[in-house]
């Protein structure tokens, strides 16, 4: 069983301290949601897991072994900034990557031809890397990623550039890793795809663990405090709730809100001012919170309300 385990680890530069004694667990055949804002260490935990940095305390076990040069011929990287070499072809490049693990020729030769095809590129295979778009090129370093068999895939926004089709194909073929016990470490800011396809989620705020666990039980630890109403006309009901500490809204647009009820605020509240306003409710539901909503409330409660603004509808937290 190949288990990824970060034990107590700290990492400081200079004045900052980037990573504070971090500890958390990702296990075969599941998908760990590595989350954050910007700056909050995420990074550095995943360079420190890869051994591109070592932490200054505390330590990180692969399959029981200290992660080192070793480790790394069984992970798979995908980073956010692409590695690609831009005037070597599509084919020769993979190839070239194949090598760096270690793959003989002939098998990395089969491998590759099997995930172009699965990956709807088999035609980009004499393609130089400029040539191809921002998404073609992502699926090129997925391939790249996957094709020596990693037992630990680490995917740093890895729909970055795709469009929905290619992004049900490469989420596809992630479940498809995962059912197959691969240890997956998902890093992203778009919380709806946290939500599909992570089964644990550690989120990490100013180099510190705010939450951390499975995401049902996550969720569920913050009970049903959230309004999801759906609305023809004007959405100013929400100001005066707001101005009055009754509520915080996390997503707002001219026919749709996400509501956080704050202070034993009853949801009928909310619905009295909506129907005082507007010419159509087509949905008011109150739900455990999304994941947009348990970010936003965790890290405002650790760095204040200044740390993050209210996203706009298809915004990322």
């Amino acid at each position: 069983m190949h288990t990824l385990q970060v034990q107590g680890v700290t990492k400081q530069y200079e004045k900052v301290l980037a990573v504070n004694n971090v500890s958390f667990e990702a296990q075969p055949g599941r998908i760990l949601g590595l989350l954050g804002p910007n700056g909050a260490g995420k990074t550095t935990s995943i360079r420190m897991i890869t051994y591109i940095t070592i932490p200054d305390s505390g330590q990180i076990l692969f399959g029981g072994q200290k992660v080192s040069p070793k480790s790394q011929e069984i992970m798979g990287y995908l980073p956010e900034e692409r590695g690609l070499y831009k005037k070597m072809k599509v084919g020769e490049q993979l190839m070239y990557f194949a090598e760096l693990k270690g793959m003989p020729k002939s098998e990395a030769r089969d491998a590759i031809k099997y995930w172009l095809d699965r990956m709807g590129a088999l035609d980009w295979v004499s393609k130089e890397t400029n040539e191809l778009s921002k998404g073609m090129q992502q699926k090129i370093q997925f391939i790249a990623t996957i094709l020596h068999d990693p037992k630990l895939l680490i995917l740093d926004e890895p729909f970055g550039g795709l469009d929905p089709i290619n992004s049900d194909l490469l989420q596809d073929v992630i479940l498809e890793l995962k059912d197959s016990g691969r240890t997956i470490l998902f890093a992203s800011h778009r919380m709806e795809q946290v939500e599909q396809l992570c089964d644990d989620i550690c989120l990490v705020s100013r180099g510190e663990i705010v939450v951390n666990g499975a995401l049902n039980e996550v969720k569920k630890r913050y009970g049903k405090n959230t309004v999801m109403i759906d609305f023809e006309g004007s959405d100013a009901f929400l100001d005066p709730l707001e101005a009055a500490g009754d509520v915080r809204v996390n997503v707002r647009s001219t026919r749709h809100a996400e509501i956080r009820l704050l202070n034993d605020t009853p949801s009928k509240k909310v619905l009295q001012a909506a129907l005082e306003h507007v010419s159509d409710i087509t949905r008011f539901e109150l739900v455990e919170p999304p994941m947009r909503e348990i970010f936003v409330t965790a890290v405002t409660e650790q760095q204040g309300e200044q740390a993050l603004e209210p996203q706009t509808e298809g915004g990322a937290a």
